[in-house]
């Protein structure tokens, strides 16, 4: 393929090479699908599950082609949120839509990224959109510090073809049974200031929080949601921190969560 090609192809010829190569390393022989939709979960589940290894800088090129255009549409710019409470906004949407600085991810101690095909973790959706430069850089970070991610601590990456600048990951404490100790809330608060000190350390002006734990991790909405509002507070209060501060939701139970606590 020649230099800028990827450009000309359509976004369902990029889906058959990205699908192809990625069937090519696992040594699999298997039809590609014809529809868009159907090459887009077919991509997604390999790439899902595709190791932190290296990729050809064709690959990257035809992926970063594919991701730029698909992750273009329905973008959601920053400056166009109004705060409910000083620096604190509330907005209902997919984060990986919201062009931002940082966005926060919820990820797991190997930092690697969900590797379960398809999952709808927060985790996954990051590192399908984001594109395979993301895994590799984690793994870089995790080779590096030699051991797993401690729960309550974060780590800053390249956002790559997000429509933020960057990802700030941190690991969630597991609730389970639904009964949250004050060692766990101490924990999900400690996730948040973590994220917040890494952004103002690189001088990041706006970061968009998700729901940190709250999903297959078990800790309840309610509770999850009063500890983060309290320590970003907190935080702003007594650092006297600049930083615009978003908490996204996705479902309508979420929003009404945020707005009771904000509004």
């Amino acid at each position: 393929m020649e230099l800028g090609d990827e450009w000309m192809m359509t976004q369902t010829d990029r889906l058959h090479f990205l699908i192809s190569y990625m069937q090519q390393e696992k040594n699999i022989a298997q039809s590609v699908p014809d529809t868009f939709a159907e090459r887009f979960e077919v991509f997604r589940g390999l790439a899902n599950e595709r190791p932190a290894q290296k990729v050809s800088r064709e690959f990257l090129d035809v992926q970063d082609a594919f991701l730029s255009e698909y992750n273009a549409e329905g973008i959601t710019e920053f400056e166009s949120l109004s705060p409910g409470d000083k620096q604190l906004y509330i907005w209902q949407g997919d984060i990986t839509t919201l062009k931002i600085e940082a966005v926060v991810n919820a990820a797991n101690a190997e930092m690697l990224g969900c590797l379960i095909p398809n999952h709808n973790c927060i985790d996954n959706i990051i590192h399908t959109k984001a594109g395979a430069e993301l895994r590799l850089e984690c793994a870089d970070i995790m080779k590096n510090q030699g051991r797993k991610e401690a729960v309550g601590r974060a780590k800053i990456t390249s956002a790559y073809n997000l429509p933020s600048e960057y990802i700030i990951h941190t690991v969630g404490p597991v609730v389970q049974g639904g009964k949250v100790s004050p060692m766990k809330q101490e924990l999900l608060a400690k996730c948040y200031r973590s994220c917040l000190e890494l952004a103002d350390e690189n001088n990041i002006r706006s970061i968009a929080f998700c729901s940190i734990s709250t999903g297959v991790f078990g800790y309840p909405k309610e509770e999850a949601a009063g500890t983060a509002v309290e320590t970003v507070k907190q935080y702003l209060a007594e650092t006297g921190s600049e930083i615009d501060v978003v908490f996204n939701v996705f479902g309508t139970d979420d929003l009404k969560i945020y707005e009771n606590l904000l509004t």
